[in-house]
Formats: structure tokens, C-alpha cells, sequence
């Protein structure tokens, strides 16, 4: 089985013989992947009238467990988003009632964020359809093909979660 990446590196190691191009085979398909999923989760989250940011806040919030709630800041950091950006979004989930703010109750100057039950239920909603998706994304591999690809992808990834 030949893919768009062979005929890419064929061409570059015809083109530039002097260049080792091994990491295009590894890292375009990678990138191409990428892309491929990106709009897979798109389509799901659109099917749930959730944008990909909504997505990362709400399951954020959800994976929490009972009550559903994290601080502003904790949610900055789980999702990589300055605080700026993460108080806008903040703001625009609660306006849609997916989200609702609650004061510390040791600091009534800090405050809380709490999936509503909408949230909830659009969040579970958008998960289910995107795990759909990707099984079907992985259906060629087998249980241990899919294992050996998570182990060598977090040897990859791990350093720039470091």
C-alpha cells in the first residue's frame, strides 16, 4: 500500500539525495493525520453546536467529576489558553448556559466554574459522536497496533508536555 507521504518522499529523495527526508514518511503523515481529525472533530462537535475550544473547556470541566467545577485558572492550564482568552470563553459559555460561575466559599473575591446540565448532556452528547468517529479512524489497527502507536506517539509528544 503506497500513500500521497511515499509519493512525497520518493520525489524529495529523487529531487535532493543529498538530505536524509526519513522523518517526512514519520511526520507528514502525522501532520496530514492531523488534519484529517481536526475536521472529523469538527464535524462532531457541529452535529452537538459546539466549537472546538467549547469542546476543550466543557470536557475539561466534565472529566472533573461531581460537581463538574475548576477555577478559572485550573482551566487555563488544562486547556494552554492565556487567562484573557479563558475569561472570554468563560463568558460566552455561560451566555449559552453551558457554564455557570459560583464564589469560592473561602474567598468570595474568587470564583468557580460549574458545568450546567445542558453542558453536561451536550458534552457527553459530542464525546460519544467523536469516539464513534475515531474508532472508525482506527478500525485498519488492531487493539496491540493501536497500543504500540499510542506508546511510540507519547515518546514523541511527551517532551513538549514536559
Amino acid at each position: 500500500m503506497t500513500d500521497e507521504v511515499d509519493r512525497i518522499v520518493e520525489a524529495w529523495g529523487r529531487e535532493r539525495p543529498d538530505l536524509d527526508i526519513a522523518p517526512l514518511a514519520v511526520l507528514s503523515r502525522v501532520s496530514r493525520l492531523a488534519r484529517h481529525l481536526d475536521l472529523a472533530r469538527r464535524a462532531a462537535f457541529d452535529r452537538h453546536d459546539l466549537e472546538l475550544w467549547e469542546f476543550d473547556v466543557l470536557s475539561a470541566l466534565r472529566r472533573t467529576g461531581e460537581p463538574y467545577q475548576l477555577s478559572p485558572g485550573a482551566l487555563v492550564t488544562q486547556t494552554l489558553v492565556t487567562s484573557g482568552t479563558m475569561t472570554n470563553r468563560i463568558d460566552r459559555l455561560e451566555a449559552r448556559g453551558l457554564v455557570g460561575r459560583l464564589p469560592l466559599p473561602a474567598d468570595r473575591r474568587g470564583v468557580l466554574v460549574r458545568l450546567t446540565p445542558d453542558g453536561r448532556r451536550r458534552v457527553d452528547a459530542a464525546l460519544e459522536d467523536l469516539l464513534h468517529i475515531e474508532r472508525r479512524l482506527l478500525s485498519d489497527l488492531t487493539d496491540e497496533d493501536q497500543r504500540t502507536l499510542a506508546d511510540l506517539l507519547r515518546t514523541v509528544v511527551a517532551p513538549f508536555d514536559a
